[in-house]
């Protein structure tokens, strides 16, 4: 949808179906191509799905639960070979330009630090962060990474471990599990509430909308609107992680 041609091939397809409408489950690049169909007369329901919950508009995103409870498992697990090999582990979760998993997981999983790339943290206060901990008397530290934060993960671990602070770094990229498996009840839930309303807008003649989690209400919001604002993650939860993190 994002170029000329794809969006010309789209609507041939539409037509040769003879679909009178189309709903769009996708992030900012889908609903951005989504808009420019509504421009050429289709009719246009927009479903936020990105697992970085970087729509804006929309409190939560499809497969937002999903990603961020396999994130805490994997940590969960990690923790326990963190405390018997007295290491820091950097686990590296998705998220380019939005550290919204990065900072949830720091949050539940009690991380000592999470690095996001929205905040830029140097590497000398990231290894004092660690070796606080050590002093602590703690038997691991986990430090929550999100992949856009620079720099890279592994250079990181690489700058921490020259200089020695007490705990030698290992560093666990999730990578793409995080975007797959079973969808937890919640995704399933806001999943068939959106698709319900997605229908109900185009029956009652709406275009142009995407379907938007606002508290417990399902709401349209102009996609205009959605792709013309940048959704930040709340101060509130990043104090938190700094707080839990003490």
């Amino acid at each position: 949808f994002r170029e000329a041609s794809g969006r010309r091939e789209a609507i041939r397809q539409i037509n040769n179906a003879e679909m009178d409408a189309l709903i769009v489950a996708g992030g900012d690049g889908s609903l951005a191509g989504a808009q420019k169909l509504t421009q050429k007369g289709i009719p246009v329901i927009g479903v936020p799905a990105s697992i970085d919950n970087d729509i804006y508009g929309t409190d939560m995103c499809i497969g937002v639960d999903t990603a961020l409870n396999t994130i805490v498992d994997a940590i969960d697990k990690l923790r326990d070979t963190a405390s018997s090999h007295n290491r820091a582990f950097l686990v590296e979760t998705m998220g380019r330009a939005s550290g919204y998993l990065a900072v949830q997981a720091g949050i539940i999983t009690g991380a000592e630090l999470v690095l996001i790339p929205e905040i830029k943290t140097p590497p000398r206060e990231v290894a004092k962060a660690i070796e606080e901990a050590y002093r602590r008397g703690k038997t691991h530290a986990i430090v929550v990474v999100a992949e856009g934060f620079k720099p890279p993960t592994s250079e990181l671990s690489a700058m921490i471990d020259a200089m020695d602070i007490g705990f030698t770094t290992r560093v666990t990229i999730l990578g793409h599990v995080q975007r797959g498996g079973k969808p937890t009840a919640f995704d399933r839930m806001l999943a068939t509430r959106f698709g319900v309303k997605a229908v109900q807008f185009l029956l009652e003649g709406r275009s142009a909308v995407m379907t938007a989690l606002s508290g417990r209400e399902i709401i349209p919001i102009p996609i205009d609107e959605v792709i013309n604002n940048k959704k930040v993650i709340a101060q509130d939860y990043i104090d938190m992680a700094r707080m839990l993190a003490r």
